[in-house]
């Protein structure tokens, strides 16, 4: 088994072209920082809208390289929160974000359609399972404020009989089918996105980190160590690194990190699932596992039971960590027990910036010529197609359904985290006990009572964990 920080993807969608670093001063009228999904989306619609824009992009490594390129590939919508929706924003604002978070997940099939992005886009749906009794009706009240709220031809619960018609796992019991959800090959659609820009004009940057941005009077002030960039409107778009010390939105967002592991060609394991469907397929633990199939019939299994990142730091075990890849592997032959025998072929992993709330926040900073987008927690592939046309709206000062989306904020409005080292310290401490008391409640067993204690820890001081 290869285990590399860049994963199976992007080595399967092959060589890439380079682009160069930025050298000297330069004037754009926006810069995009952060070569991700939410910056190239940021970027296409921005030159899309408006085509005689100057938009520059700094990815600080490779662009599609990160987080964007390494995920499951689930393009979700926003269903499977909803409840924390309607609590956050009321019925009527969640129902509007939803709904266009819906909108988001054909509108990435679209473009790959009209872009002739191979990006093996596959509206499928997505499937939340239970796994042990203590998830069983987990989605409840999920369902509860949909109803609420006027869904009534949405998702739906099904049996343990019905589960199983989709997907045979001897594990799986009664779930929730959510069906607008597709699944891409990820690193081919980042790919996809950055030709597009290119095609369009934008102007992209790699290996060009952003060591001092500037927001004064006159426009916005980008370094980099190879030059400078002057702009009058700013868009941070790289996630993991608003974690990070010295950035000002730190105190909202977490790093966790997230594993996965792809199988062989394995289509008669496939067949005898009857998982021929291709759903986007989860668990109803707070620290989920989430598993897919591909075109040419492997399956990819993912964990987000990583560790958290001392100080927001990005690299070392939140990319490469074998004892996380053991038990990601400990939980595919857990749910797939015919897979024992069969090759693993690569390993990797990757950082996630989580926010409190576990929802997606677009913050206007001060100056108002600054926006940001974070918090995505492992669910942006969709969502971050609906977040660039929002920043885009929000840098073109328009008056449209995507700049009155609720998860616009101020920078005041957003759940803080405590400060480091307590962040580090209690993250890590928690996510350890939550860990202990589903591995109980996996094994048919009471968790321990200080585990369960501390695994409440999260809701008591109003912090959302899992979907």
């Amino acid at each position: 088994m290869i285990h590399k920080a860049l994963g199976y993807w992007i080595h399967e969608a092959g060589p890439q072209p380079g682009f160069p670093g930025l050298q000297g001063d330069q004037d754009f009228d926006v810069i995009v920082v952060g070569g991700g999904f939410t910056g190239l989306w940021s970027a296409f619609h921005l030159k899309t809208a408006v085509p005689e824009l100057k938009v520059g992009l700094l990815e600080s490594h490779r662009i599609g390289h990160g987080p964007s390129g390494r995920n499951g590939g689930f393009v979700d919508a926003m269903w499977v929160s909803f409840a924390s929706l309607v609590k956050r924003y009321s019925s009527e604002p969640a129902l509007r974000l939803a709904r266009a978070s819906e909108q988001s997940v054909r509108q990435v099939g679209q473009f790959c359609e009209e872009h002739e992005v191979d990006a093996w886009y596959r509206l499928s749906g997505y499937l939340n399972v239970s796994t042990a009794p203590a998830q069983d009706g987990t989605w409840a009240g999920n369902l509860k404020a949909m109803r609420e709220a006027g869904i009534i031809d949405g998702p739906h619960e099904l049996t343990a009989a019905r589960v199983q018609e989709i997907c045979a796992s001897p594990a799986f019991r009664g779930g929730v089918h959510y069906g607008v959800a597709a699944t891409v090959q990820p690193a081919r659609l980042a790919f996809g996105i950055r030709d597009a820009c290119a095609a369009l004009g934008v102007e992209l940057f790699e290996n060009s980190p952003a060591i001092r941005i500037e927001d004064g009077p006159g426009g916005v002030l980008v370094e980099t160590p190879g030059g400078r960039v002057r702009a009058q409107k700013l868009i941070l778009s790289n996630g993991p690194a608003l974690a990070g010390r010295g950035s000002p939105l730190s105190g909202a967002v977490t790093l966790a990190s997230s594993h996965m592991v792809i199988t062989e060609p394995v289509p008669e394991v496939i067949e005898e699932l009857g998982w021929t469907g291709g759903e986007a397929i989860s668990d109803c633990r707070a620290l989920l596992t989430y598993f897919r199939t591909t075109p040419d019939g492997r399956i990819a299994f993912g964990w987000g039971g990583g560790r958290i990142a001392a100080g927001g730091r990005r690299f070392g075990r939140a990319e490469l960590d074998a004892e996380v890849i053991e038990g990601v592997i400990t939980g595919l032959k857990r749910y797939f027990p015919m897979l024992a025998d069969r090759q693993l072929e690569y390993a990797w992993g990757g950082p996630i910036d989580a926010s409190p709330t576990h929802l997606p926040h677009v913050v206007a900073l001060p100056s108002g010529r600054a926006f940001a987008a974070f918090g995505y927690t492992g669910n942006g592939v969709g969502p971050s197609q609906m977040v660039g046309r929002t920043l885009a709206s929000l840098v073109l000062e328009r008056d449209d359904e995507y700049s009155s989306l609720p998860f616009i904020e101020p920078a005041s409005a957003l759940t803080r985290v405590p400060p480091e080292p307590f962040r580090w310290v209690g993250g890590a401490m928690i996510r350890e006990a939550i860990g202990r008391k589903e591995e109980a409640e996996w094994a048919g067993g009471r968790p321990d009572p200080i585990s369960s204690a501390i695994a409440r820890i999260p809701e008591l001081i109003g912090f959302h964990i899992g979907r």
